[in-house]
This record gives structure tokens, sequence and C-alpha cells, in this order.
């Protein structure tokens, strides 16, 4: 994934919500917010799960589309075998975050956001779907990858693990969808 260039007033906000948040007498849970990837680094927990839930809500409604829109049926076994593993991971994401009282937003990031924008406007939908998976699908690896082994969360750490898991399998799939 591409890192943001503005991170001033990302990391601004950040720090005021920090703040306020330890103001408060009664803890709420936090909301894992789109915090880019390098205002942070991949390995504090807010950012992997901010980064790594909006790639996985990404690759649910891509390959949403990709089964309602795609001829092909390696691209839509491609889709399906995505859809699978994304509602997984997010569902790990979920429920360990929970227990770090730090919940994945329903929300996609700028990126992923226009990705999936391009997608379902794309004259040639299955050209397009494989060409962002062969990039995205990397990058989220890495991300997961990454966090696997240096991540800040023990909780999160094994998330990560099966998450890289996952994605190796969809690597191999891209490579037969095309």
């Amino acid at each position: 994934m591409r890192p943001f260039t503005r991170k001033g007033p990302l990391l601004a906000a950040a720090a005021l919500a920090l703040m306020v948040a330890g103001c408060s007498s009664k803890p709420a849970p936090m909301v894992a917010t789109a915090v880019p990837s390098a205002a942070l680094g991949p390995t504090t927990a807010a950012a992997f799960v901010a980064i790594a839930s909006s790639a996985a809500l990404y690759a649910v409604k891509a390959a949403e589309l990709a089964e309602a829109r795609s001829a092909d049926s390696e691209v839509r076994a491609l889709a399906t075998l995505q859809r699978e593993n994304a509602m997984g991971i997010a569902g790990q994401l979920s429920f360990a975050g929970r227990r770090l009282n730090l919940l994945p937003s329903a929300e996609l990031l700028p990126e992923h956001e226009a990705l999936l924008r391009k997608l379902q406007y794309a004259s040639d939908f299955d050209r397009t779907y494989i060409e962002q998976q062969r990039t995205f699908v990397p990058d989220v690896l890495d991300l997961h990858r990454t966090y696997a082994a240096r991540g800040e969360s023990p909780t999160l750490r094994p998330v990560a693990e099966l998450g890289a898991d996952l994605l190796e399998n969809q690597v191999e799939a891209i490579d037969d969808a095309d």
C-alpha cells in the first residue's frame, strides 16, 4: 500500500483523540479510524486494525462485484475465495479488537475507496479486477506478515499470521485466474 503524504494533521488529531480519551472517567471502546500506515507505522495495533479492516472490507466488496459481474468462472472462483478469506480476517480483527477495546471501522480508507470506485466503473471488469488484485493482495500480505513478525499486540499477531496464510493462497489463485 502506498503511504499517505499528509502526516502532520493526522498525527495532531490522533494525539488530541488520545488526550481526550485519557480525560474520560469511563473507558469507551475505540474505533480504529483511517490512520495512514506512514503516520503510526504498521506495527501499532491501531494502524494495523485500521488498514487491515479497510483492506478486508474492500476485498469483500470487490469480490461481491466480481461474483455478480464476471462472466469468467475462474475470476468468480477467485472472488469467492477472496470474499470468504476477507470475512474470516474481518471476523478475527473484530474479535481481537474487542479484547483490545479497539474496534475495526466500517469505512474504507481513501485508497481502498478509490480502488472500489474504479472497479465499479470499469469497462473491462475482469481485467481491472485481476490487475487490482495483483497489486492489492501482495501489499496486504506484506502488511500481515510485518505485523505478525513485529506487531506490538500479542493479541493481534495471530490474526496477522492467519491473514498472511489466507492471503498467500490468494496470490496463487490470482495466477490461476489470469
